[in-house]
């Protein structure tokens, strides 16, 4: 049995019920350590809470070379811990595909993703969502065109853009609210948007006690500082009138 299980967006309190049986009972534990983390729980507290050994996984081991957690769900109960939501923004359909074709049994116990708190958080409707999009670390200065037109495209139908920011986990580098909305701006000059001027919805923590949510002109959200990770942003599309009323609620303002 291989059991991809969520983890929450935060802490080892994060975790469904369902989710916690499955560690307790899995004979092998691994975890995956590249698309996202736990901010507020390290592997050393989920170990302890467990009461066991847990084997951090980076790309490599899950996408190339998933052979030892294949044998494993072959021997026994094997779980994968990954945060958020196990199929949210990650590529484990493939090793589950390819468990599939050893005819080994899996299962999806799913978690708290970071677009269902997105819409939690600032009253964003989850069905005005449009196609969602990443800013990389990479090229330094700018983001690539595809993501702009991303935006462009969303916004022409009055549709939300979820943006996600690049994370480094293994060099700890996680891009912030402003460093995204700083590299947005560097393509002011793009022909269909004037990014200086657009308006933007950083989101940090989310799954914490203390989330963090500010929407403002990118231009401004480029200058301020948000604090701890983990940071995503919305760029809005066309608001209905309770999603306005919501975010002048829920959200600091700084338009």
């Amino acid at each position: 049995m291989l059991s991809f299980v969520g983890l929450g967006l935060y802490d080892i309190k994060s975790i469904t019920r369902r989710g916690e049986d499955a560690v307790r009972e899995a004979d092998f534990v691994f975890l995956e350590n590249y698309t996202s983390e736990l901010r507020g729980s390290n592997v050393r507290e989920l170990e302890e809470y467990y009461g066991k050994a847990i084997e951090i996984l980076q790309r490599e081991d899950v996408e190339v070379n998933p052979e030892q957690i294949l044998e494993c769900a072959k021997k026994g109960k094997t779980a994968i811990l990954i945060a958020g939501d196990p199929m949210i923004s990650t590529t484990h359909i493939d090793l589950r595909l390819r468990a599939n074709e050893l005819h080994i049994e899996t299962e999806i116990i799913h978690g708290t993703s970071s677009i269902t708190a997105a819409c939690g958080l600032t009253g964003l409707q989850n069905y005005r969502f449009g196609k969602s999009t990443t800013i990389p670390f990479e090229p330094e200065n700018k983001v690539p065109d595809s993501i702009i037109r991303t935006i462009i495209e969303n916004k022409e139908r009055g549709l939300h853009t979820l943006v996600y920011l690049d994370i480094k986990i293994a060099e700890g580098r996680y891009m912030t609210g402003g460093e995204a909305a700083e590299k947005l701006i560097q393509n002011q000059d793009h022909e269909d948007i004037n990014m200086r001027e657009e308006v933007g919805v950083v989101v940090a923590r989310a799954g914490s006690q203390n989330p963090y949510v500010v929407l403002g002109k990118l231009k401004h959200l480029a200058k301020m500082d948000f604090g701890n990770p983990l940071h995503l942003m919305i760029i809005p599309g066309e608001l209905h009138h309770m999603e306005m009323e919501a975010m002048q609620s829920f959200a600091n303002l700084i338009l």
